[in-house]
């Protein structure tokens, strides 16, 4: 089963997710050849002032 975690900054809308999840599913279905019942998304939401970038808070950017 394969499952396939998202680490990205906070603030994406439901809908915006709903897509990623979709589009990753399918994108995991076609190049293992798994179903879709197979495939698990995690999407992690990290606030940008936990997320450093070249030695800088992102929040700060």
């Amino acid at each position: 089963m394969p499952i396939v975690e998202i680490k990205m900054w906070a603030g994406r809308t439901e809908e915006q997710k709903e897509r990623l999840v979709k589009e990753i599913t399918e994108a995991v279905t076609r190049a293992l050849g798994v179903e879709p019942e197979e495939t698990q998304v995690i999407i992690i939401e990290i606030p940008k002032s936990n997320w450093g970038v070249s030695g800088r808070l992102a929040s700060k950017t």
